[in-house]
């Protein structure tokens, strides 16, 4: 699939009625966390490296994507000497760490079940000691009702809260949800010191 930068914004808000805040709950529950590292897994055009750079002023993002034409719309807004681009797959071995935080905004849901455990056991030990993961992404809803974006059979597959805590745990995090609407949910998952 290939991605325009340039329409990616009003593409994504169509599509996803609280994308804005999705984003600003995703950034919320990095707050208070000293990072000076920071992973992002989808930058996409970037969006979420924005706002969490604003709010860690002193980190450096590295941001991963699958997509070459989205790493390069990213690399247009966001500061040159703060940012290092990965072009890979979430599937692909992560940059080397350790990094304080690592963030996704609506890139996991890509992956199917088992490989979202895989991305979560890799996540792990790139962390630092006692480094957060804050995980944003559109999930299976516990009310059918509440499933109101769109899904592309064959390309998402979303899961629900409760797995996901689960292969968090599995994995090794302290995790808690820390906002949901509808089929969209904030998690934040804490690597305990070791």
């Amino acid at each position: 699939m290939t991605w325009d930068p340039d329409t990616y914004p009003g593409t994504i808000r169509a599509e996803i009625e609280d994308y804005d805040e999705l984003q600003e709950r995703v950034v919320d529950a990095t707050r208070g966390i000293a990072a000076q590292s920071i992973l992002e897994l989808g930058v996409g055009a970037g969006e979420t490296a924005a706002r969490l750079l604003t709010v860690h002023e002193g980190a450096h993002l590295t941001g991963v994507d699958s997509s070459p034409e989205m790493l390069a719309g990213a690399a247009r807004i966001l500061p040159a000497d703060r940012v290092t681009f990965v072009e890979a797959d979430l599937g692909d071995p992560l940059p080397p760490g350790p990094f304080d935080l690592v963030v996704s905004a609506l890139a996991v849901h890509h992956l199917e079940g088992e490989h979202k455990t895989g991305l979560f056991e890799r996540i792990a030990p790139a962390l630092a000691p006692g480094g957060v993961f804050v995980l944003g992404d559109v999930v299976v809803p516990d009310d059918p009702a509440d499933a109101v974006i769109e899904n592309e059979p064959g390309y998402d597959f979303p899961s629900s809260v409760p797995d996901q805590l689960a292969w968090l745990a599995r994995a090794g995090f302290e995790a808690e949800v820390v906002w949901t609407r509808r089929d969209l949910a904030v998690i934040r998952a804490a690597q305990p010191s070791r």
